[in-house]
């Protein structure tokens, strides 16, 4: 057993991502630097945008629907409170 504490192995993230289509997106939430454990994928309404700087993103949640929108799976970093 690995002394690491993770949320998901190759093999639970493969059976995890297996609802979605396979060609939905995938997208992961960023900036800063080093790595964090990540929550469950879920499925996202999306607006991409381009034009913002990196550190916003080059995608926003919407509601909206429109030309440069698109369902994609999210993956999070999970927030550690510290």
């Amino acid at each position: 057993m690995s002394k690491y504490v993770t949320t998901f192995t190759v093999t639970k993230l493969i059976e995890a991502l297996k609802v979605f289509p396979g060609d939905t997106p995938i997208v992961m939430s960023g900036y800063e630097s080093g790595y964090e454990n990540i929550e469950p994928p879920k499925l996202t309404k999306l607006q991409q945008q381009k034009e913002n700087k990196y550190w916003d993103g080059e995608f926003q949640e919407t509601e909206q629907e429109g030309e440069n929108v698109l369902d994609a799976v999210v993956l999070n970093r999970m927030v550690r409170d510290e």
